[in-house]
């Protein structure tokens, strides 16, 4: 778990309504400052509709959201924003896909530039500030993409399945280059994912979301150690944990299991 104990991010009373349909139930939820947030649920949930009002795209029906305290709802740009696909533009090289956020306000001159040359050679693309996208592989665009994110110079990540289009092998690479990045950065994150390995593995809390309307069901601490091995992921705890998330998810009848084991 993070040392930090400052509330970063704040939804208070957040809700959706699209028409007659109740997207997101009012829902409540603090994120401590360098915290890392999994949240998962089944598709229809409002994952993605509070991630909307979180990046200040969407205008909740009701509640706000604040960051440090200071009210951002429906303000785009308070947070860094990756989506699934990396998008990023063909025809600029690495290094120009990372300052493009700079190179968009007009204001990506030297200091920028070796700020992201800085940020290409410390998370291994260093040989490649020059290439363009065709020339990477599926991880390698996805790193490009997340430094991107990182050279916006947000507290607050917002993560939507970053690693869905990747092969298992590859899937698995990347969280662990995440977590180390995360290590160094100590930037708060929220990673959605449809994965529920991924979301454990990962996060200091999981977050288990309801069918719609969404709502918040179950907030579980992960009481494993880090830097997590690989080991971890069969290890007593974490398997108790997925038994559980699963059982929210996919189980209408009957109680949860508890989890029992306290550290791994």
């Amino acid at each position: 778990m993070t040392e930090g104990t400052s509330t970063k991010l704040d939804l208070s009373g957040i809700s959706q309504r699209f028409g007659d349909t109740l997207a997101l139930a009012p829902t409540d939820l603090s994120i401590k400052e360098g915290e890392f947030v999994s949240i998962v649920g089944p598709s229809g949930c409002g994952k993605s509709t509070m991630f909307n009002i979180i990046a200040g795209v969407l205008r909740p029906t009701s509640g706000k959201v604040s960051i440090d305290g200071r009210d951002v709802t429906a303000r785009a740009g308070e947070v860094g924003y990756m989506l699934q696909k990396d998008l990023l533009l063909p025809w600029r090289t690495v290094l120009e896909n990372i300052v493009l956020g700079d190179l968009l306000k007009g204001k990506a001159g030297q200091a920028q530039r070796q700020a992201g040359v800085a940020l290409a050679k410390r998370y291994g693309l260093g040989d490649f500030i020059n290439h363009f996208p065709s020339a990477l592989s599926g991880g390698m665009r996805q790193r490009v993409a997340l430094m991107r994110t990182l050279a916006m110079h947000r507290d607050v990540l917002l993560l939507d399945e970053p690693f869905g289009a990747l092969d298992s092998q590859t899937r698995f690479s990347m969280q662990q280059w995440l977590l180390s990045v995360w290590e160094q950065e100590k930037r708060t994150i929220v990673f959605v994912t449809h994965d529920i390995d991924e979301a454990i593995f990962l996060a200091d809390r999981v977050i288990v979301m309801s069918p719609r309307p969404g709502r918040i069901r179950e907030i579980i601490d992960v009481p494993i150690n880090r830097p997590r091995p690989v080991a971890c992921l069969t290890s007593p705890v974490f398997s108790q944990i997925k038994e559980r998330v699963m059982h929210l998810i996919y189980d209408k009848d009957g109680e949860a299991p508890t989890i029992q084991t306290t550290e791994a």
